[in-house]
């Protein structure tokens, strides 16, 4: 029998109750960082400064393996989520990444599984991935012009690479299409907001902007480098007048705005300015298999050593139930009251966006 079609671990095991957090929010989203490497030292996530030829990376075998990740989703499917997202680093490094989608795709109780890539390997990948049941593909993109892309990748990017990319997923036919996700930071890349959105109107791909946020430590976050995205939406619907939306689904991160001319939508994420807390139902995995209930998180719960000491599908369950009911977390709103935020937070890279 093949991997892909290999009966799950335990599959006489009946779902169970959603477990909900201190405050009451259900664990609905898995974010899964399936590689801690990028092709990319963007200097807003791994600044080659950091991350130059010498950073020691993960090695193959302290990775999660297809079997482990699977294993661990199967569990969270049967407290509540639903939705997947494979994320990295960059998450199209990692050989034989259709396989895992398929195999995830075959767990009961999932019903959306989606990734977030840099695009520039998008092109040769994206018919398999629509082929193994991926929904949806979401690019970070954060400008159209070379040589400021070039500069912001850390000297490694190739904008029309990415642009083929994206040609290439539209044309796999995503169920649920493509989403273009560009972060503003003033005086950077602020000033060609407007070009992004006249590039993509009318194409069918969404384009969302995100507030430049303070994850990580290495990226020189600050205050006034926040576009916030009232101003934006100012700006935008002063040429393209807009109608907001409703959420397609509840804990829904971006606001949604259609063009009244009917070309299409936009999104936008407000974390630094309206932060969102309340109504997150995201966790992430890292690639080696730690487990944290916020993207600022200092630290995070080893899931590694119960996948490999022997321990079965229900061990695993209670862990995933005990993470997530003892979760309180709600970063942005108490960064919205405080002067300082030097707290240590993982990094972006490690645990995705």
């Amino acid at each position: 029998m093949s991997r892909l079609l290999a009966p799950p671990r335990n599959a006489a095991q009946a779902p169970v109750k959603p477990v909900l957090d201190q405050r009451g929010r259900p664990l609905r989203d898995l974010r899964i960082s399936v590689m801690d490497r990028c092709n990319f030292r963007c200097t807003y996530c791994m600044p080659v400064s950091t991350y130059g030829e010498d950073y020691a990376f993960l090695d193959n075998d302290a990775r999660l393996s297809f079997d482990e990740i699977a294993r661990v989703c199967r569990q969270a499917a049967r407290l509540g989520v639903s939705k997947l997202r494979l994320t990295g680093g960059e998450p199209l490094l990692r050989q034989g990444l259709p396989e895992l989608v398929g195999r995830l795709r075959a767990i009961d109780g999932i019903d959306d599984i989606a990734l977030t890539t840099n695009g520039v390997l998008l092109d040769r990948q994206a018919a398999a991935l629509a082929d193994a049941g991926l929904d949806r593909v979401t690019v970070s993109l954060d400008t159209l012009d070379a040589a400021l892309f070039r500069q912001i990748s850390g000297g490694r990017g190739d904008v029309e690479a990415v642009l083929r990319g994206i040609e290439a997923a539209v044309a796999a036919g995503f169920p649920d299409g493509v989403k273009i996700n560009t972060v503003l930071q003033r005086g950077l890349n602020d000033a060609g907001a407007l070009d992004l959105v006249a590039r993509f109107r009318g194409t069918g791909v969404v384009l969302r902007f995100i507030e430049f946020m303070d994850v990580g430590n290495r990226n020189a976050w600050a205050a006034d480098a926040v576009v916030p995205s009232q101003q934006l939406h100012a700006r935008i619907s002063a040429r393209w007048p807009l109608l907001a939306m409703p959420p397609k689904h509840a804990g829904e991160v971006a606001s949604r705005y259609r063009f009244v001319d009917g070309q299409g939508e936009i999104g936008l994420i407000s974390s630094i300015s309206k932060p969102f807390c309340g109504d997150c139902t995201r966790a992430r995995l890292s690639s080696e298999g730690q487990l944290y209930t916020c993207l600022f998180a200092s630290s995070g719960t080893d899931l590694r050593t119960l996948l490999r000491d022997g321990s079965d599908d229900a061990a695993l369950g209670r862990a995933l139930a005990a993470i997530w009911g003892a979760r309180n977390d709600r970063y942005s709103e108490v960064r919205g009251a405080r002067t300082r935020t030097d707290r240590r937070r993982i990094e972006m890279h490690y645990i995705g966006g």
